[in-house]
């Protein structure tokens, strides 16, 4: 009976609106049925955008513990690389001459106030913002060749960026020792020399501090400004990860992949340039501290110094590379990034100088023997690995026939290699990475932990870099990822792991 009723009042309205569409004229009833078909096509393209929309929200995957997570991170990792920072000074170190009740007690307290007092941030953020303008200049005023990067994700356009980093780097150590203007005391003209780089050890608590806050300022301006974007109809520049409608996940995630000002690429010149580079700076800095505390270096120091700087050196020399990695290609340039770039990476990545700055370490020989083999085989994984992926990526062809190369050809038309170092493990340049951390940490000996936290932490960092990784893969390829795992089992370690 329902249907009935239903069929004959449907029935009704058919032939009424029949009645009403015959009893107009032929022209109105023309635009009658223009009117009807732009209706019926809006309001397919209603659905299709709702549909649309209710599928991405469904594909919508949290990371770091989602918003919560986030939230814990950004205020839990600022206070630990304040800790850090405060924990191993000139007067005493924790795990050698502090307990950690007096840590929490008495001298964390007590250097938080020093730091806020005027002359301490006045003069940190003189030497913060004098760095940040310096590199920003070497990068837009120094010759370098000009790259595409990665297709973007929806538009397939390719970015264009200046190589000029290794130049950079050489540029900076030459300012740095030998072209620092300062004043002569006796004839009152400017000279050219050495900068005072110790003022980097002394000033290192508040240095930090000053990072943290200006790093999260710039990833609020760059979280303002990419809604800028959505008017402008250039939502292909917003990052996936940080797209996800949650203010404070987006954030820390990163809306915009690439913020560019002109052709200044914002992210492309944090990834390498003031933090890579103020963490070499600050180990100089702490080798002439050395110097002026116990009248000589250390050999752990002068290890420490050396290896650490060939890693930067490393980074800039093949600045092409990073021009394939999730960071610039995947991930969007918010708290995460910003924050990693300018704050943690400086200020933690150089804690075995700082601890050595005034302590005289005694390794033996032989021993210190040991760890440089280490370092160094480490870097032989590192960047062999590394130089494979680059050469394969770039001359494919020719690393099939010439240095035959194994592949696996995937449904989605690209070739993953599955020989060479990435025929041992699928992260093996991770395990050469971490392997160059642990020397670095071992060269300060055993007497306090801090100098660990470095090889600790990357550990942590690679592992869950590496399930990112696999993860995004896994989405990627489907069923050939599979297939790829079963040719190359291991993750880290032939064989073991």
């Amino acid at each position: 009976n329902c249907l009935k009723k239903r069929g004959y009042k449907s029935m009704e309205l058919r032939s009424a609106r029949k009645r009403r569409t015959t009893s107009l004229p032929e022209e109105s009833k023309s635009e009658h049925r223009m009117k009807t078909r732009a209706d019926a096509r809006k309001e397919t393209v209603e659905l299709t955008k709702s549909s649309e929309e209710e599928e991405d929200k469904e594909k919508i995957v949290f990371e770091f513990g989602g918003p919560i997570g986030v939230v814990l991170t950004m205020i839990f990792l600022p206070i630990v690389i304040m800790g850090l920072s405060i924990s191993c000074d000139t007067e005493s170190c924790l795990g050698v001459d502090l307990s950690l009740w007096s840590f929490f007690n008495e001298k964390f307290p007590q250097k938080m106030m020093e730091i806020m007092s005027k002359k301490h941030l006045s003069s940190a953020s003189m030497i913060f913002f004098g760095w940040m303008s310096f590199q920003m200049c070497l990068y837009l005023l120094l010759p370098g060749p000009k790259v595409e990067g990665t297709p973007l994700r929806t538009s397939k356009e390719k970015l264009e960026y200046k190589l000029n980093g290794h130049l950079a780097f050489w540029i900076t150590l030459f300012v740095m020792g030998h072209a620092w203007p300062t004043k002569s005391t006796t004839t009152q003209s400017i000279l050219l020399g050495q900068a005072p780089l110790e003022y980097l050890y002394e000033y290192f608590e508040a240095l930090a501090f000053i990072a943290i806050l200006m790093s999260t300022i710039f990833a609020l301006v760059l979280y303002i400004a990419s809604f800028r974007l959505e008017t402008n109809d250039k939502n292909e520049l917003l990052a996936v990860p940080g797209s996800t409608g949650n203010y404070i996940y987006d954030f820390f995630m990163g809306r915009e992949l690439n913020p560019r000002l002109y052709n200044f690429d914002f992210k492309f010149f944090c990834e390498l340039r003031p933090g890579l580079l103020g963490w070499l700076m600050i180990n100089i800095g702490c080798l002439i501290k050395q110097q002026n505390t116990l009248g000589f270096v250390t050999w752990p120091m002068i290890f420490i110094v050396f290896s650490q700087g060939l890693y930067v050196w490393d980074a800039l020399f093949f600045e092409k590379a990073i021009l394939t990695t999730m960071d610039i290609t995947t991930d969007g340039f918010g708290f995460m990034l910003v924050f990693g770039d300018l704050a943690w990476v400086p200020f933690t990545y150089s804690l075995q100088a700082k601890f050595l700055a005034t302590r005289d370490i005694q390794i033996p020989p032989l021993c210190l023997l040991a760890i440089a083999l280490l370092k160094f085989f480490g870097y032989f994984i590192f960047r062999g690995a590394n130089s494979e992926k680059d050469f394969f990526r770039s001359h494919t062809n020719i690393a099939i026939k010439k240095y035959n190369a194994q592949i696996l050809q995937t449904k989605r038309g690209t070739k993953l290699l599955i020989s060479g170092f990435w025929g041992l493990a699928r992260k093996i340049n991770y395990t050469g990475d971490w392997l160059m951390s642990l020397s670095w940490c071992l060269a300060t000996g055993f007497r306090s932990p801090i100098p660990y936290f470095y090889c600790t932490y990357f550990l942590i960092l690679l592992i869950h870099r590496a399930i990112r990784d696999d993860h995004a893969c896994a989405q990627k390829y489907g069923a050939d990822w599979i297939s790829y795992k079963k040719h190359v089992p291991y993750l880290f370690i032939p064989k073991i792991f």
